[in-house]
Parts: C-alpha cells; structure tokens; sequence
C-alpha cells in the first residue's frame, strides 16, 4: 500500500521549508506569490491533502459552516430558490477549502439539534436562511460565541445578525407601480408569511404604492408553497370577484395562484394580470411565463457567505448588504 504524501513530501517537492507550506494551507497573507505557487503546484503533484483533525488542532477551526434552513423539509426541496442558494455557497466556501453543513430547523427537535451541534463545537460559522420571526433558534445563536449571519434579515434582530438579502419592499413597489401604470383599479395581493421579512416588506412595498386602495379585501396571505398560492387566489376571487390584477410575492405561489385562475375560467391577462417575485426557473416554466421582479439570490447568497467569512477571519463588525431587484416583464402581465 502506498505511503500517503505529507507536508515533508510537499515541502522538498516545492523547494521550501514544511513551515512555508504550513503558512499556504493556513491561508497566511506573509508569504511570497512565487512560494505559494510553488506549493500548489506541489500539492497537486504529489496528491498531498490536508489532515483536517492536525490542522484544527493549530487553527481551532474545524473548517466547516453549517447552513440552517428554517423550514420544512418538503418546502425546502419544492422552492427552487434554496436550490440557488446551497449551490452558490458550496461553490463560494469551497474555494476557501470550507464545507458546508446543512441542516434543517422545520420544529422544536430540529431546533434542539442544531443548538447542540453549533455549542459543541462542530462549525466555525452558521448561515441562517428563511429565519421567521421570534424563532428561539436565532435567540439561542446570539448567546453562543460564534459567528453568524443571515440571508434575508432576521426579523426582530436585524441589529444583531447581519444579513445580506434583496430590496424586498422596493421590488414590491416595482411591481406594483408596474401594474397600476398597466391601467388596473382593482390590485390584490397574496404575500409571504408574515412573520419573515419577505412577506412583511412585499406587503409594505405593494401598500406604499396603493395607499388605501390596499384594503384587506385585496390581501391574502400564503406560505411561500404553491398550494398556499393556489388557495390565497380562491379567496380573493370570492372576495373580490372583480379583481383585474395580483401580486403574489414569489414565484411559486404565482403558479398556484395561475391554476386557481384557470380552473375559475379567468384568461391573464386579459381578465387579470398576475405578478411574481424572485425571477425563479418557475417563473419561465408557467403559462403564460411570468412577469416578476428578480432578486439577484446568487449574489445575495455570495455576500451572505462574505460576511460570515470576514466574521470567521476575525472582523469585529461587518454591514448588513441590501441589493437592488429588476423588473421582468412577460406575458402574464
């Protein structure tokens, strides 16, 4: 059986000393361009990789995030933007030689798993995502010494956790502008849940617009899954059967919101205009394909992998980061 190569091995190979190499793989800034080439090359020749128990021994890194997702699994795999966002940060850590630990946090035991697993000791940083409001998760996190970010603000405690996340409530007002400059009187909504930032500030953005013409009538309110779409719509029709638009504030409930139109015989857009938000792979795949507002999630997910990154590097403070959104126009409204 063949010796495995060590950190010898891959000095001699560089034409350095181990304590240079040493300083490569600990990503030390003291070391000249040409040694760290050097040692990379020699890295790859001699097929060396990394003893992660001996070099968090050093660090006192174990070289791993976890990435909390909080909510159901079953959501988790039906939205396409999660799917966005694990790709992006498992590319990004990645390149940092970090991995990434999912897990999910949909109840209490879920909750109390990831609360031991963060105490013990197991990650250097923890990504939140889809964070409601009052979560004891997000509480329990602000009393233990690690780093932390979100990716969309935690509601409550956007002084606390940084977070990076899109304009949420001036795309709400893109899209809401869009539809009254379209010459639509009767606009409803269906939001996000209301106890996440998404579903609080598209609400806010779509009223900032209407002013009073944003009665409780025209809302409804949905759970980000496609048969919250589908059901929010059925109520709004029987409130307001004379709607002749909607904003729904993701894409997903838009598809669910486009079937209930169907199956009441409603033609989009001509009887009602109906627009999304996120610019998802659902977006496109919907007939008529949706016109929406597009949250830039793969670079809010680099910037929420940033942040935690500084913070793990030893950054006493970094900023929160908002991105603007793009309205899309298509053919539903």
């Amino acid at each position: 059986m063949a010796k495995r190569p060590t950190i010898h091995d891959v000095a001699a190979a560089a034409g350095v000393s181990r304590g240079t190499v040493s300083r490569v793989l600990n990503d030390d800034r003291y070391v000249s361009p040409a040694a760290h080439a050097a040692v990379r090359r020699a890295i790859a020749e001699t097929g060396y990789v990394v003893n992660r128990n001996a070099r968090s021994l050093v660090t006192q890194r174990t070289g791993s995030v976890v990435m909390v997702l909080s909510e159901p699994s079953e959501k988790v795999f039906e939205d396409p933007n999660y799917s966005v966002t694990i790709r992006t940060a498992i590319r990004r850590l990645a390149e940092r030689d970090v991995s990434l630990v999912m897990m999910v946090a949909g109840d209490d035991g879920d909750r109390e798993r990831v609360v031991r697993y963060v105490r013990g000791g197991h990650a250097d940083g923890v990504f939140l995502v889809s964070t409601h409001a009052g979560d004891p998760l997000a509480d329990a996190l602000v009393g233990i010494p690690i780093a932390a970010v979100a990716q969309g603000a935690v509601v409550g405690r956007e002084s606390v956790i940084p977070y990076a996340a899109a304009d949420d409530r001036e795309g709400a007002r893109q899209m809401t502008r869009y539809l009254v400059e379209q010459g639509r009187k009767k606009i409803a909504t269906i939001t996000g849940p209301m106890d996440t930032p998404g579903g609080i500030l598209r609400l806010e953005g779509f009223a900032d617009v209407l002013g009073r013409k944003a009665s409780k009538k025209l809302i409804a309110h949905g759970d980000w899954t496609r048969r919250s779409g589908e059901t929010a719509m059925a109520q709004l029709l029987e409130r307001s059967p004379d709607l002749d638009a909607v904003f729904v504030a993701s894409d997903l409930m838009a598809a669910g919101a486009l079937a209930t139109l169907r199956a009441a015989g409603r033609e989009v857009p001509d009887d009602v205009a109906v627009g999304g938000f996120d610019d998802s792979s659902v977006a496109v795949s919907t007939h008529p394909p949706l016109t929406t507002v597009r949250q830039p999630l793969a670079q809010v997910a680099e910037e929420t992998v940033r942040l935690l990154l500084d913070l793990i590097d030893g950054a006493p403070h970094v900023d929160s980061v908002i991105l603007p959104t793009t309205l899309v126009v298509r053919a539903s409204a």
